[in-house]
């Protein structure tokens, strides 16, 4: 089974478990680093999550996994927050941050440029659009690579 495959299939099985616990499934990632397999689970809630949430939600996760096993291979699962740049991936993790810097990489050039970080203006079904340099700049949302906060210093 491809990577991306797995973390589809453990995404669909986790969202139910972490919305039943009261938080937010963020992300799911299957990544093979040097000879091992990680299970990578991001959580969050408003005011963020503590140690006993990431170790609930890993507790019956580990006990769900085993009983389904979706995974052929052996791996490690991490149990975390999305992290200061927390990724955005859903319309609503866009609107959720209006107002805050972004870091956007696109598939495509946009203006001859792929990578944008500004303040997130907008955000709706057709695309974002950041404030960049004083200017509105509009992406849509079918062109956006990948999104996450930026770290502001």
């Amino acid at each position: 089974m491809a990577r991306h495959n797995v973390a589809a299939t453990v995404e669909s099985m986790v969202a139910p478990l972490v919305d039943s616990m009261g938080l937010e499934l963020v992300d799911v990632e299957f990544v093979k680093e040097a000879s091992s397999h990680y299970l990578r689970v991001f959580i969050d809630k408003p005011g963020g999550v503590t140690l006993d949430d990431c170790q609930a939600v890993s507790g019956k996760l580990d006990v769900l996994l085993d009983e389904k096993d979706p995974i052929p291979y052996y791996y490690m699962l991490e149990v975390s927050s999305p992290g200061i740049e927390r990724p955005l991936k859903k319309l609503k993790d866009f609107e959720r941050f209006r107002g805050h810097m972004v870091n956007i990489t696109t598939y495509v050039p946009i203006e001859g440029n792929k990578k944008f970080t500004g303040l997130l203006a907008d955000a709706g079904s057709q695309g974002v659009t950041l404030e960049v340099n004083g200017s509105g700049l509009m992406i849509p949302m079918e062109q956006v690579a990948s999104a996450k906060l930026a770290v502001e210093f």
